[in-house]
């Protein structure tokens, strides 16, 4: 590649990765402290914010998978990203005016209809990425995610006692419109070749690509949400202006994390950055149920750190690499579909084992699970 090919790589990787740092310092202005608002302030109880999360996370299956799914048909990638952002803005300031829980859901299901970015941005980086620096780049994207989420969540802890929920959640849609403005002004759509689209169906991935898809979707099961671990913590224990600083604390380790991951897999494969992966949220789910004290609690968030930051850029690298050339946003988000519509009645299940017996039921369900993921992981083989 010449010179002017790498300075063009590197301004592509820098704006989305300045977009996507902006628009998660809103979105965890917002998620570090949204259980205690979905509870405390709305009243709901763990199931139904259970039920909100989860509904959550299947329409950012679905919308990944049209996100993908058009992007591929339509050769564009750069519309779907930044529309993307505008629907995380617009849903923030949805939440600033909600008065009770049911209100939530409309906005809610905006906001995570914007992962309608997600596969083809990720397309966009596979695109122009090899062997040898997809996975670095992946890291890269994924820790910016995270630092991003580090600003969103100080600003969370410094501000929430002095403006409140709803000032806050209308502060946090301002970043979101900048990355929008950054997207639109100075990241240009890529050239692509205008190839006959057919679309990309389950049966058309290969069988490595089936088996990741399912061990993920078994694993997908038993990871409930994120508010799970804070209302441990809370319920626990730590103080309402306390929990923030956990969200915080495993944000802060993905975000160190994520980069050393992204090149750890690029040297010795994907596949063994994954089982490390899942170890780690073994030893979360093993820390809150036989170690519940103030010290495990922290000792389970760094654990949840580290898992998020080697499981999310490895796993997506994963993908583009099995994917099918031409339909790389596709493949991406189809898999994103089945984890998310597994994902839907994951948090809902966790929700229900939490109100009927006891917390720690959803992670001995969620340890379970792990183990099954991880010795299918055995028979992947990657490209």
């Amino acid at each position: 590649m010449n010179n002017s090919g790498k300075q063009s790589d590197r301004k592509v990787i820098l704006g989305l990765s300045l977009a996507s740092f902006l628009h998660d310092v809103g979105s965890d202005m917002v998620f570090s402290v949204w259980p205690l608002f979905v509870t405390s302030v709305l009243g709901a109880n763990m199931a139904i914010l259970g039920l909100i999360d989860g509904m959550g996370e299947a329409i950012v299956s679905v919308s990944g998978a049209i996100g993908g799914y058009i992007s591929d048909k339509v050769r564009k990638r750069k519309i779907f990203i930044w529309t993307g952002y505008l629907f995380g803005g617009i849903s923030r300031i949805g939440y600033a005016f909600s008065s009770s829980w049911p209100w939530l859901i409309p906005f809610r299901l905006l906001d995570r209809s914007g992962k309608i970015r997600g596969a083809p941005r990720d397309a966009v980086l596979s695109d122009i990425s090899n062997r040898e620096n997809r996975g670095l780049r992946f890291g890269i994207l994924r820790a910016m995610d995270n630092f991003g989420a580090v600003v969103g969540i100080l600003i969370a802890i410094f501000l929430l006692q002095t403006i409140g929920f709803k000032n806050l959640f209308m502060l946090a849609a301002l970043p979101s419109f900048l990355a929008v403005m950054l997207i639109v002004i100075f990241i240009r759509e890529p050239t692509r070749s205008q190839a006959i689209f057919r679309g990309i169906r389950f049966k058309d991935f290969d069988s490595n690509l089936r088996l990741l898809t399912i061990l993920s979707g078994i694993f997908a099961l038993g990871s409930f949400s994120y508010s799970f671990l804070i209302i441990f913590a809370n319920k626990f224990g730590f103080k309402t202006f306390e929990v923030p600083i956990l969200y915080l604390l495993f944000t802060l380790v993905a975000a160190i994390i994520s980069i050393p991951a992204g090149k750890l897999a690029d040297r010795i494969g994907r596949k063994k950055v994954l089982f490390v992966s899942y170890f780690f949220w073994a030893a979360l789910a093993v820390t809150f149920i036989f170690f519940a004290s103030y010290i495990g609690i922290i000792l389970g968030f760094i654990f949840y750190g580290l898992h998020k930051g080697a499981l999310e850029p490895v796993l997506k690298t994963l993908v583009a690499e099995l994917a099918p050339k031409e339909y790389v946003a596709s493949t991406i988000g189809a898999f994103q579909m089945v984890i998310g519509l597994v994902a839907f009645p994951a948090s809902f299940l966790a929700g229900l084992l939490w109100d009927s017996f006891n917390p720690n039921v959803p992670f001995y369900f969620s340890l379970g699970l792990t183990i099954i993921s991880t010795v299918m992981l055995f028979f992947v083989k990657e490209k």
